[in-house]
Parts: structure tokens; C-alpha cells; sequence
């Protein structure tokens, strides 16, 4: 259910454009024939920079697979997915999108500083360049005492803050986070998700947060709600209307 009344996108002006990221009739289909199941169904959208979006909606609803694909990770079966205000970095630049998954997904043979610098490497920075932004990432996270540790030493809430730092480090335009406090209990992810809006704050990144945790969804001024692959739900102030 969303906290405001679902209305068209709004026109947006020449100063309000280019947006972050636009979908235009997108709609996500996976087998063929009978077994075809249709994961996202006619999605528009736009985000615009610095928007603030919790994806809610039950398990199988698309909320992942429209997450794949606004951050170039998979392609429409029709439709078009645009990333306007981004057009001079290619899909796959670090700096485009960050996203953070339900698990931290960190290489368990690195210690924190070389899981979160490993992005940067693969970016083409130099190694002495990725390790500071590494460590500068940490240091705005509040954990540098766990640069040297090793994946396996950190509890949840640490694993997760550290993905975040890793995403921090590349400053992205956009992050997406999917089911991000998914694995933890709520007092942990009340503090990742203050964390990673804090983050998205310091880069003034727009953020979209999936979620089956109302009270993770409350914590963002905009809702967005997804049902059998059909978006809902916006906050038409904030220029970032489904339709």
C-alpha cells in the first residue's frame, strides 16, 4: 500500500532532465510459450537525482528483476531502459550504478579494504589510488577498525556496512540495494539502512531500496509499490513517478 496517491510522471522541465535513470514501457519476460512468465509488465518511470524510493511489494512481484534491469545488469524483452544523465559511462562503469545486495557478497580470501577497493581496481585506478579511496570509504563509514579483517571475523550489520563502503568508494549516481537488511534482525537493519541513506546522502546519489520491511520502507519519503510485475504508487514531488 503506498503512503501517497499513485498519479501520471509529471512533465518534467529542461532543468529536471536529464533524470538518473528511465524506464519507458518496460516489461521483463523469462521462457517462451506456455511456460513464459512475465516479471515486469509495462513499467515507466523516471528517478530523478538525490530521490529517496523504498520497492516494495511480496516475493515474486519483479521487485529484483527491475532492479537488474535499472542498473543495465539485464535488458528488457521490450521497452527501453535509459540512463540520461549518465550517457558518457558505459553500463558497466563502477561509478554508474552501486549496488548492495541482500548478502554482502564479499570474496571470502580478502581482507575489508581489498574487498572494497576491488571495484575501483577493476575501474582502472591505480592500486595506491583504490586503496585510499578504500580506506576514505571506511573512515566515512565509521569502520576502520576493519580494514585488515578478514569476512569471516565480522557479524552481519559489519558485512553489510562494509558492501556499502564498498559501493561509497565508487560514487555511483545511483544506488540500488535489494532487500539489503533482508538477512538481519531489526535493530541491525535499522542501522545499515541510516548507513546507507547516509551514504546516498554524502554523493548525493538517488537511491531505491527494496523491501518486505515496512518499517525499512517508512524510513524513505517515497513508495513505490510493485504487484504481478506492475509498478505503483508515487510521490509526485519528487519527479520520480511510476505510471
Amino acid at each position: 500500500m503506498s503512503r501517497s496517491r499513485a498519479a501520471a510522471a509529471p512533465t518534467l522541465s529542461p532543468l529536471d532532465d536529464p533524470v538518473v535513470v528511465r524506464a519507458d514501457r518496460v516489461t521483463r519476460c523469462f521462457g517462451n510459450g506456455a511456460a513464459t512468465v512475465v516479471a515486469v509488465r509495462g513499467v515507466s518511470a523516471a528517478v530523478a537525482p538525490r530521490a529517496r524510493i523504498a520497492l516494495t511489494g511480496p516475493s515474486g512481484s519483479g521487485k529484483s528483476t527491475l532492479l537488474h534491469l535499472l542498473a543495465g545488469l539485464d535488458r528488457p524483452t521490450s521497452g527501453t531502459v535509459s540512463w540520461p544523465g549518465m550517457e558518457q559511462a558505459a553500463a558497466s562503469d563502477p561509478d554508474r550504478v552501486g549496488l548492495v545486495f541482500q548478502g554482502p557478497s564479499l570474496i571470502p580470501s580478502l581482507d575489508v579494504v581489498e574487498n572494497v577497493r576491488l571495484p575501483l581496481l577493476f575501474g582502472g585506478c591505480t592500486e595506491l589510488e583504490a586503496t585510499a579511496r578504500a580506506q576514505d570509504a571506511l573512515s566515512r563509514l565509521g569502520i576502520t577498525e576493519l580494514a585488515h579483517a578478514l569476512p569471516d571475523a565480522l557479524s552481519g550489520g559489519q558485512a553489510q556496512r562494509v558492501a556499502i563502503a564498498r559501493v561509497l568508494a565508487t560514487a555511483p549516481r545511483l544506488i540500488l540495494a535489494d532487500e539489503p537488511t533482508g538477512q538481519l534482525d531489526h535493530a541491525t537493519a535499522a542501522l545499515v539502512i541510516d548507513v546507507l541513506i547516509a551514504a546516498a546522502d554524502d554523493l548525493g546519489a538517488a537511491l531505491i531500496v527494496s523491501t518486505h520491511d515496512p518499517l525499512i520502507a517508512h524510513r524513505l519519503p517515497t513508495e513505490w509499490a510493485m504487484r504481478d510485475g506492475r509498478l505503483r504508487a508515487t510521490n509526485p514531488a519528487d519527479h520520480t513517478a511510476p505510471r
